[in-house]
Order: structure tokens, then sequence, then C-alpha cells
């Protein structure tokens, strides 16, 4: 049987959050848009929602329009800052995706915008870990939609959603897959499922997932 394991980003596997804050001011500087300056915090805040779902709630006072331009320098500048410099990633990643490997396949899901999961894995060199990845940013779907999509496109037979807020939860009932949550990323989530208090704990739990 061919099972999957699908990653979230932010908040299970990295914490990328200083590092879009520095960009995205960056950005908002060039574009002439006066607000004060985004912290990690703010940037954590809105972790997991679409894009432009973050560009109504940080850019309120813009036009729709305005509020795409300046998201689209955004994310050209977090891609490009991300790619260079790395985030903060969780401890013990590479060596527990290469003990899952043997087993499963891993794939990435996010919410994010294109070329985002292509820095995270230009930066770290994962690409030999991860088969297949998709986000909103490529195709205007919600996460659900694509775990879905990447589930059908990769012929998957079984597959969990690893990820640690409510809404990576409800993604992953809506795509009919089985979910652990990661317990020291970003939130909190309402149902009795399995978690995990640092990502090595996977190699213990996957196991309960299927047994």
């Amino acid at each position: 049987m061919k099972k999957g394991i699908i990653f979230d980003m932010d908040g299970t596997l990295w914490d990328s959050a200083a590092g879009v804050a520095e960009s995205w001011n960056e950005a908002i500087l060039a574009y002439g848009y006066e607000r004060k300056p985004l912290t990690a915090g703010d940037i954590q805040s809105v972790m997991g929602k679409t894009m432009e779902d973050i560009a109504d709630i940080l850019f309120p006072e813009l036009n729709v329009m305005q509020r795409k331009e300046l998201l689209d320098l955004c994310c050209r500048l977090e891609n490009d800052y991300l790619r260079r410099h790395g985030g903060v990633l969780y401890p013990d990643i590479r060596k527990t995706m290469e003990k899952l490997k043997v087993n499963y396949h891993l794939y990435i899901v996010s919410n994010c915008q294109a070329g985002y999961i292509e820095a995270f894995l230009d930066y770290y060199k994962f690409h030999d870990l991860i088969e297949d990845i998709e986000c909103y940013g490529n195709n205007d779907k919600p996460k659900g939609e694509n775990i879905a999509l990447l589930y059908q496109r990769n012929n998957l037979e079984d597959a969990v959603y690893v990820g640690d807020i409510q809404g990576d939860y409800d993604a992953s009932m809506s795509a009919g897959v089985r979910f652990i949550h990661a317990g020291y990323g970003f939130g909190k989530v309402e149902a009795d499922v399995p978690e995990i208090q640092k990502f090595s704990d996977l190699i213990e739990v996957i196991d309960t997932v299927w047994n």
C-alpha cells in the first residue's frame, strides 16, 4: 500500500516569521504604504491563511488592486530572502524525514504563495526527501482541495497530514486523510487526534496511525 505523509510548512517544519516580517517591511516601504512595521508576531498570527486573506488583514486601508500589487511585491522579496537566509528550522527535520522515507512517501501542501516551498527546499537542500508539493499560489485552491489533488496525483492509497492549526485539521478532514497535530506549532486543534511535541516524535506516532 502506498502511504503518504503530507506536511504543512509554517509551525510544522519551520518558523519563517522573522524573515517574512523583515522582507515584507522592505516591500511595504518600497511601495510607499504607511503602516507600523510588521513583527514576527504579526506574521505568526496570520500563518495558515490564504495570501489574499493575509493581505486583507495586514493591509486593510488599501483597495483590492493595491493589496494585490503590494502582496505580489511582498511575496517576491520574501521568496528571495528565504532562499538566501532560510528560517528557523525545527530540530531533527532531515534526520526524521530520512527515517520516515524508508516506509512512506513525503510531500508538502501549504496555503503559501508560489515559490515559497521551493525556497525552503532550495535553502535546506531537501529536494531528495520531498516527492511532490502543492500550494494555494499555484492554483488558487484551498488547502483541503490541494491535499486531495496531491493525493490523487501521486496515486496514494492512504495518507496523513501533519499540521499545527485548526485550519490544517479541517483541511485534512475535507480531503479525507488522517491528521497528526504538531503541538509545538502556532495553534491548537479542537479534536481528539494524535499529537507530537517535537518533530522527531513522528517516528513513533506515525506507527499508531496505521497500526
